[in-house]
């Protein structure tokens, strides 16, 4: 009996042994048995794959995906991955570089540019981006009416006349632009988003209905366009830089509550989200999770008041809401540290900034003293509030309470109402508004793209949303756009801009640093002064 249960249990130890040393000689990746780690890549276990797709929170919808007529910034946002302009901005600045052109030579008398352009470039619907495409463009903007086309008018038409003369394809891949004067920001100007190249096909076949069904040569194709909800656009296989784009799709989500889309980010259902409220920041630079971006400034927020509209058609009415805004303080509350005040309509970083102007500064007394010299009876005004925050104005409602605070105190009532955004563009846009909030981020950083294109009256029914009209800072900046010489053209500049200060069509209130803050794994994304990217080299890590 002992010799038999003997042998029970030698059996049983050696069972026992066995399992253990198949255990040991089993998968190393056992959670028994970890894997060893190594510095040597080629034995590495590969990471799991991140999908490559980048959701954009952004505060508002696009008004069209038409890019040649539309002047809002949430429109060029998803435009500048459909489509591509003949020349590129810097990555983070307003240098020129090769676009869908890629060489250019200019005239000794700077009226004629010549542009090589890119080989082997198609459009999204498989047609090819030549030189009569770029011509077809460029016809369809200098014919198209000014009321549609107002942003291709404003910037290349002056006392009634056509900057761009003729354009003709020399050959499929050269194209020659012959201007009737010289225009010193010409190039820049070229690059700017509302100028991107179309599909001739496509545009002659849907018209009007081009803006809901738009193809360039870009990096993302358009897939779906919920209105007032999202943008999809998905990467093109068949685009002409290797390599690009990292991403796979795009989704813009509108969402036009800033604390509503830093939560979505924060909970995971955006990946990106621009317009983040300044008193958000540190929260946002104290999340391990987020990373906080901040856009480059080039920008300039105002409250305009119509010329045309009592009683902002008296000078001294509008000098008197001048000195009636304590700019420093809705600075201070609503862009925390993250903005400066405001002096000219454009931002001391572009040439030409007249910093001898010293600004109104905030006199309640002066402001009813003026009013009371320009026998302003106490009628009550509309205040118009953006509906949506943008880089220059983060709460419009807000900043339009403080200022209805500010107006009530001189004797100036009130009533703040608003619409929605592109009704609100539009409303403001026919001179409809008796005072608004409004602003402007520069599309090429020069002086002309602020105050020609905002304040000029050429450009009242497009960018003018004043109606101001000068026939002396018209002089001045027409004769600008044709000076060559940097130091003349700054001085005409600044003599405009101190014609602008006395006659005070709008209330500069801030240049803002916009923020945007993003989840860790957004990698690659750099944000532009002007507002607009490309979003051709972010991807998901």
């Amino acid at each position: 009996m002992r010799k038999i249960k003997f042998w029970t249990l030698g059996l049983f130890l050696l069972l026992v042994l066995s399992v253990f040393l198949a255990a040991c000689s089993g998968d190393e990746n056992t959670a028994e048995e970890p894997a060893e780690t190594t510095d040597d890549p080629a034995t590495e276990q590969p990471a799991e794959e991140v999908p490559q797709v980048l959701v954009f929170g952004r505060g508002g919808d696009s008004v069209s995906l038409d890019p040649a007529i539309v002047t809002d910034g949430e429109s060029y946002k998803v435009t500048e991955n459909i489509y591509e302009t003949l020349l590129n901005f810097g990555e983070q600045d307003t240098t020129i570089h090769p676009g869908l052109a890629k060489e250019w030579e200019v005239s000794e008398d700077g009226l004629t540019y010549t542009f090589h352009l890119q080989e082997g470039v198609k459009f999204h619907d498989g047609t090819d981006f030549n030189a009569e495409a770029v011509v077809k463009n460029v016809e369809r903007w200098k014919g198209g009416a000014e009321e549609k086309f107002y942003y291709f008018h404003s910037m290349f038409k002056a006392n009634g006349e056509d900057i761009i003369k003729t354009v003709t394809a020399a050959d499929e891949h050269t194209v020659v632009f012959e201007l009737t004067r010289p225009q010193a920001p010409f190039l820049k100007n070229i690059a700017m988003s509302p100028f991107a190249i179309a599909s001739p096909t496509a545009f002659e076949k849907d018209g009007d209905a081009f803006g809901d069904n738009p193809v360039g040569t870009g990096p993302f194709k358009f897939v779906e366009w919920k209105r007032n909800d999202s943008i999809t656009v998905e990467k093109n296989p068949d685009y002409w830089q290797e390599g690009l784009p990292k991403l796979d799709k795009i989704i813009f989500r509108a969402i036009p509550d800033n604390s509503a889309r830093l939560n979505e980010l924060i909970t995971g259902g955006i990946d990106l989200a621009d317009g983040i409220n300044p008193s958000d920041g540190a929260s946002v630079e104290s999340n391990p999770d987020l990373q906080l971006i901040e856009r480059p400034s080039m920008n300039v927020g105002y409250l305009g008041l119509t010329n045309t509209r009592p009683p902002f058609d008296n000078k001294l009415v509008r000098q008197a809401v001048n000195y009636a805004i304590d700019k420093q303080t809705i600075v201070d509350a609503f862009f925390e540290g993250r903005a400066e005040v405001a002096v000219n309509p454009m931002p001391s970083s572009i040439s030409g900034y007249n910093d001898e102007i010293e600004g109104y500064p905030y006199d309640p007394e002066k402001a009813k003293e003026l009013l009371a010299e320009a026998g302003y009876d106490g009628s009550e005004i509309e205040l118009w509030a953006m509906p949506v925050p943008r880089p220059y104005m983060p709460d419009g409602q807000k900043v339009a309470e403080a200022i209805q605070k500010n107006l009530a105190d001189v004797g100036i009532p009130s009533k703040i109402v608003t619409y929605e955004w592109a009704t609100y563009l539009e409303k403001a846009n026919n001179g409809e508004a008796d005072a608004f909030l409004l602003g402007w981020t520069g599309d090429n950083g020069d002086a002309d793209n602020f105050l020609y294109t905002l304040l000029d009256k050429d450009t009242i029914g497009s960018n003018n949303y004043t109606y101001y009209s000068n026939d002396e800072t018209h002089d001045l900046l027409i004769a600008a756009q044709s000076e060559v010489d940097e130091e003349k053209r700054n001085e005409l500049y600044k003599q405009a801009q101190a014609i602008i200060h006395e006659d005070a069509p709008w209330v500069p209130l801030a240049h803002s640093t916009p923020l945007l803050a993003a989840k860790k794994g957004v990698t690659g994304y750099l944000p532009h002064p002007t507002g607009s990217e490309s979003l051709v080299n972010v991807y998901m890590q």
